[in-house]
């Protein structure tokens, strides 16, 4: 017996040394549970999203938009201010124990793992929303055990230092709902033009379905596939006690009510500047993307978020949004050269490219205020100069080539002199101009205001066929407005780091005299006409109810205005990606956006009247004889003349019949002095504006 004893008691001390193992095991276990859930409490989680990423601010300081790569559309709201039937359908669909459990559902776990295990992939998930609020926040989407294992111990740092309402709003202000749309308010506006709040169940639904599959679910891409989501969801609702059979029947029937995908705002206010700011901030610091977007810099920019909204207006009032027309707007301030609005196209969500920036348009006849620009400032030429508008075949290249410009709709106006033909956009005109002046004096001075893109130095360059971008043009028109002085086009003020350093910033604006003042003068002058009775912009005349300058340009795959005030100088574009043909319905949009933006950007801006420089004169001529007006001449015009370019001679075509009954000699009309042109101008608008 003894012996037995010895024998039993020698088996039982390895029984014994393993519960030892497994007690200490345990012990060992739960201290390094407890240390790990005190050390994931203790430790601070990343910071959220919109506190890393990079800022662009306004010319006021504020905060325009986040660089992000997704472009992704938020408005945060309170829970509160969510439909209580979206929070519940959401749940239903999503993670129906949310609210007991402590981030994980262990039973979904299990059956995932097992289904893996027979799949021999990791094809299915069991997610919580804090699970999927963890991954959306702080990871990616990629299915690696690494991720998972980060992805828990981020979903036990927000259960730990949120309570479950907080958890379920960063979710539903976070989770995506596509077409641009993160956060269920930014997805409540753009499929229903309502805030959160105010989703009734069916639409609730809806949108509760959309994020397990934003492109396979969304109702503008796939109805039949959201339609039959929306009846699972209300069918989970069901099963939850939080709606009756018939509420889910009739929510099922209901006809929803969508916006048009057209007519969804874009994601943010200037998504396209943002864009073209982005581009120059990693080639002004030479840093990568990530960089940029998690860096916490804050970019000051040159933009006027007022005038901005403007500019987006105008092109929703101004563009069909069913047609596959796009557009361009970009205003310059020429005392500066600062961008203060920029809209690259008609729907940012549809179509990201710039077309402010597209160098492969062609003007058409808004480049000619470049040519008239070199041909004044050479003085070769006056306001008075005349050319017969007739059809004319030109020989250049030494007589070795041709070119036969033609007329719009093949009319032609005889002799005329400048201001007519800026006015009717004569290509006759045009031609001879560039032919007597030379079309490498044109190109040279487009290069000097701005224009970077190749020109062809031909006679067909004074008819805008050099293709250009809208931002070159609102460059070039900016110098003409800004009395002959350009300013390099500025959109980035200066760059700090997340600490508020000093990183980059844009040197004072130096302005460089391109032509003399009068010559830029002289051309506005003219340039006005185009909004009078007679010019091409004569019809939107009514909409600026203050001094404007500008020019229409029309090609067979283009329509333009450009144009300017005192304070903004404007390129509008209108075309097709694909470059067909535009109709001329479509080459008209242009201007009308072109006059509505100017005078919203401007509206609490009082008019002002371009200044008037030293080195110009301006005389009444007869405007048949292009001399000098007597008191004889019936007719007499003021026009304005770079100093030393006025006429000499005196009109001598109306003799004896002319002069006064008294007998007396008739004396010429003397030369204006610029404080009676500035009050007879001034009393002329005064008169059209009212």
């Amino acid at each position: 017996m003894p012996h037995e004893s010895a024998k039993t008691k020698g088996r039982s001390r390895p029984h014994r040394r393993i519960l030892r193992l497994l007690s200490v095991t345990a012990v060992l276990g739960l201290l390094a549970t407890g240390g790990l859930l005190v050390y994931l409490y203790q430790k601070p989680l990343p910071p959220l999203g919109d506190d890393i990423r990079s800022k662009l601010l306004d010319s006021r300081g504020e905060v325009l938009a986040a660089f992000t790569s997704d472009g992704r559309s938020r408005d945060p709201v309170e829970l509160a201010q969510i439909s209580p039937l979206l929070i519940k359908a959401t749940l239903a669909v999503e993670d129906r124990k949310f609210y007991g459990h402590v981030g994980f559902d262990m039973k979904g776990m299990g059956r995932a793992v097992l289904a893996n295990l027979e799949s021999g992939e990791r094809s299915q998930g069991a997610s919580t929303l804090t699970q999927q609020l963890a991954r959306n926040l702080y990871l990616t989407h990629e299915k690696t055990w690494t991720r998972k294992a980060k992805e828990a111990l981020y979903t036990m740092q927000l259960e730990m230092k949120f309570s479950k309402d907080e958890i379920l709003n960063m979710y539903l202000n976070e989770i995506y709902y596509g077409h641009g749309a993160y956060g269920i308010e930014a997805a409540a506006q753009m499929y229903f033009g309502k805030p959160a709040a105010e989703l009734d169940l069916a639409e609730s639904a809806m949108l509760a379905g959309i994020p397990k599959g934003p492109t396979y679910y969304s109702p503008y891409n796939h109805m039949e596939n959201a339609k039959k989501r929306q009846g699972i969801i209300l069918s989970s609702m069901v099963d939850t006690g939080d709606i009756t059979a018939e509420q889910a029947l009739a929510a099922s029937g209901e006809t929803l009510a969508f916006k048009p995908r057209g007519s969804q705002e874009t994601a943010a206010l200037a998504p396209y500047f943002r864009d073209y700011v982005r581009a120059q901030v990693l080639q002004l610091l030479n840093i990568s993307t990530d960089e940029l977007e998690q860096g916490g810099l804050r970019v000051y920019t040159t933009l006027d978020p007022d005038m901005q909204q403007a500019a987006e207006e105008a092109v929703r009032k101004g563009m069909d949004a069913q047609s596959e027309l796009e557009t361009a707007l970009v205003s310059v301030d020429p005392r500066s050269g600062h961008i203060k609005a920029m809209v690259g196209g008609k729907n940012y969500r549809t179509n990201q490219f710039n077309h402010a920036l597209a160098t492969t348009r062609q003007p058409g006849s808004s480049f000619k205020p470049v040519m008239y620009l070199t041909a004044l400032s050479s003085k070769e030429m006056t306001s008075l100069s005349v050319f017969n508008s007739q059809p004319t075949l030109f020989h250049y290249d030494n007589n070795r080539k041709t070119y036969q410009p033609r007329n719009f709709g093949d009319k032609y106006l005889g002799e005329i002199n400048m201001r007519q033909a800026i006015a009717a956009s004569d290509n006759i005109y045009a031609v001879n101009t560039i032919m007597k002046i030379g079309a490498d004096q044109v190109a040279e001075m487009a290069v000097r205001m701005g224009i970077s893109s190749p020109l062809q130095s031909v006679p067909s360059l004074a008819l805008g066929t050099s293709p250009v971008s809208p931002l070159e043009m609102a460059s070039a028109y900016a110098v003409i407005g800004g009395g002959g002085v350009k300013y390099p086009v500025t959109a980035i003020l200066k760059i700090t780091d997340s600490n508020g350093k000093l990183l980059y910033e844009a040197p004072q604006p130096q302005g460089e005299q391109i032509v003399e003042p009068g010559a830029s003068y002289v051309l506005t002058r003219l340039m006005e006409g185009v909004f009078e009775s007679g010019g091409t912009g004569n019809r939107v005349a009514s909409i600026i109810k203050r001094p404007v300058a500008g020019k229409t340009g029309t090609t067979d795959t283009d329509g333009w205005m450009v144009g300017f005030t005192p304070e903004l100088a404007t390129a509008v574009w209108v075309g097709y990606d694909k470059g067909r043909e535009i109709s001329t319905t479509d080459g008209r949009r242009a201007a009308p956006i072109f006059a509505e933006f100017t005078e919203k950007a401007l509206e609490n801006v009082p008019p002002k009247i371009f200044p008037i420089p030293d080195g110009v004169v301006s005389v009444y001529i007869n405007p048949q004889s292009g001399k000098l007006a007597t008191a004889a001449c019936p007719e007499k015009e003021l026009e304005t003349f770079i100093s030393g370019t006025e006429p000499k001679e005196y009109c001598d075509e109306h003799g004896e019949e002319g002069q006064a009954s008294s007998g007396e000699e008739q004396t010429p009309a003397k030369a204006a002095p610029a404080e009676e042109e500035h009050s007879l101008w001034r009393d002329i608008k005064r008169w059209w504006m009212n």
